[in-house]
């Protein structure tokens, strides 16, 4: 716990990458209407739940005006609402809702990262942005030695953490593993089983590619995968 916590803090000051500080720092100037007057965060978004996890789920980015504006991953927006009432459905959390970093939110079993710390233009980060972020990513999986499940939250998440694993030498290649919502891997022996999901982006929810119960049932899975592991 204590090295997560050191490892936030470095993750909290980082500035490696100009055009993401340019971007974050100005949509805590520029602000939404809905949230003017109020204190965004502005910085870098670290990891948050339970540090012995059996349950990991990477995402791609803060939220503009969710994780940018509440310093905590999928907290203050639609994204985040569509996640925790799944995690509180099927007993991950211990509610429906993640309106700020201090509403008494707490994950059980399961911890959350991203792909990028920062939030990036049109949600799209460049190649470069995602190498400077990566050692963030491998020195938090190697700090959570229980995770027994990883559930990527869309395929640049997927890609982002099998990549650790090619670096690493634990797979030859990325290529067997294909993104699909619902596909379940083992990637190398005796690591963690992966199962995809969509992401809960807004794009997804509200065109009905997500819907609640797909996710819920993510979740279901992942529940029955970790206690049978």
């Amino acid at each position: 716990m204590k090295s997560l916590k050191l490892l936030n803090e470095e993750i909290i000051h980082c500035f490696r990458c100009p055009r993401l500080v340019a971007y974050r720092e100005e949509i805590g100037r520029v602000q939404r209407r809905a949230y003017r007057g109020q204190q965004y965060w502005s910085r870098p978004v670290p990891g948050f739940g339970d540090p012995h996890a059996r349950l990991l789920m990477v995402g791609l980015a803060p939220g503009a005006h969710g994780a940018n504006r509440t310093g905590r991953m999928f907290t203050g927006d639609r994204s985040g609402e569509f996640l925790y009432r799944a995690l509180w459905q099927t007993g991950f959390a211990n509610q429906p809702q993640s309106v700020s970093s201090d509403d008494g939110l707490v994950l059980k079993d399961a911890y959350i990262t991203a792909t990028l710390r920062c939030v990036p233009p049109a949600n799209k980060p460049n190649r470069d942005e995602i190498l400077n972020c990566r050692p963030f990513l491998v020195r938090e999986i190697a700090l959570l030695r229980n995770v027994r499940l990883v559930v990527p939250l869309g395929g640049i998440a997927l890609d982002a953490y099998l990549s650790v694993l090619q670096d690493a030498g634990k797979i030859a290649s990325r290529a067997k593993f294909r993104f699909a919502h619902g596909a379940e891997f083992e990637t190398h022996q005796g690591g963690p089983r992966v199962l995809a999901s969509y992401h809960p982006s807004q794009q997804n929810t509200s065109t009905g590619k997500l819907t609640a119960e797909m996710l819920r049932d993510i979740f279901l899975r992942a529940r029955r995968i970790i206690e049978e592991s």
